[in-house]
């Protein structure tokens, strides 16, 4: 997936959509959230889009799209979870996710931000587990927050500090992944040793 391309050709209104998208809808987890906000904002700083703009529209995207995840799991998701025995759609999710957004919910909120495919999902389970709103929202915004204008700026700064920085796109995406991943690494190791 060239994203430079793709930035190029659709601008603002497509990476909107697309952050919009991953944020929230069930069909959106597989977009590539951080590399979209951190190219942007590289782009940005060459003057391709205008920062101020795509700043804006990229927070309002990443909080738009959580709030519909999680409107979307408290109004229809949880008739999904009708079966018994099913793996994906068990009886018991939704109680589980109570229980875990009862206990951990804020810090999940801000944490899934950074883990791609996992954001996706964390503001519908919300819904599910029937995590007040008014909770939601506030993490929401400081998560959208964080992770929308942090990765655009962080992109656009890195982009006015170093010279041909289109070169080394690919390897700081992935130290942002890989950097993204460890909260979640470091949640399941904590959680492991508590079971052992």
């Amino acid at each position: 997936m060239d994203i430079n391309n793709i930035i190029q050709t659709f601008g603002i209104i497509g990476i909107t959509a697309i952050i919009f998208a991953e944020s929230g809808l069930f069909f959106g987890f597989f977009l590539p959230g951080d590399s979209i906000l951190f190219t942007a904002g590289v782009l940005a700083s060459q003057g391709f889009l205008n920062i101020s703009i795509l700043t804006i529209c990229v927070w309002l995207a990443a909080i738009l799209g959580d709030t519909v995840g999680y409107w979307f799991g408290a109004r229809i998701g949880i008739k999904i979870f009708n079966k018994e025995k099913s793996f994906l759609f068990n009886k018991q999710y939704p109680e589980r996710a109570s229980q875990f957004y009862a206990k951990h919910g804020g810090r999940a909120i801000i944490l899934a931000r950074f883990i791609p495919a996992i954001r996706t999902f964390v503001p519908i389970m919300a819904g599910v587990g029937k995590m007040s709103y008014r909770k939601f929202i506030s993490y929401n915004i400081i998560g959208g927050t964080i992770w929308a204008v942090g990765l655009t700026l962080g992109g656009f700064f890195l982009g006015r500090a170093i010279p041909s920085i289109d070169k080394y796109i690919i390897p700081i995406v992935l130290a942002i992944i890989i950097l993204s991943a460890i909260p979640a690494l470091s949640e399941f190791l904590k959680t492991r040793s508590k079971v052992n």
